[in-house]
């Protein structure tokens, strides 16, 4: 299995993302890697890390989740790697709960959304996006996958 960690989506990506999906919530599922120190597209000059400007980001970006009906769901620092390979460890994981696929495009259109992106790009140095959707309890029932 190979890992490319992006700032970006592919334009495949994109297409999908626009496509019907699953109705209701989705989870996000994001893997972090920050940059050792943030580059801000505009040139201007920082002494913040690349997580501290991710951080800007994501402080503003929970208020416009919260407004749409969704939120932050986990974040937390990645410390090592319990099972499987990887040739780098993510620095963070952070899970966001959406209403729906559509919330997610509404936010990303915003100019509420567009005034603060410039954190995200200045602190990352790539991710991971995984969509997701509730599995019917399966942990929390003791269900399995349906």
């Amino acid at each position: 299995m190979e890992v490319n960690n992006k700032v970006s989506p592919s334009e495949e990506q994109i297409k999908g993302f626009f496509e019907p999906g699953a109705e209701g919530p989705i989870y996000m599922l994001n893997l972090l890697k920050f940059k050792d120190k943030a580059e801000y597209e505009d040139g201007s000059e920082t002494n913040l890390t690349g997580a501290q400007a991710y951080a800007r980001y994501g402080a503003e970006v929970s208020k416009i989740l919260i407004k749409l009906g969704g939120g932050g769901m986990f974040n937390a620092k990645v410390e090592r790697l319990m099972l499987g390979e990887v040739e780098d460890l993510w620095d963070m994981v952070a899970i966001a709960m959406y209403p729906s696929r559509q919330a997610m495009i509404d936010m990303m259109q915003s100019e509420e959304y567009q005034a603060i992106h410039h954190h995200r790009d200045a602190g990352l140095a790539g991710q991971l996006n995984i969509e997701t959707t509730n599995a019917g309890g399966m942990w929390l029932g003791g269900q399995g996958i349906e």
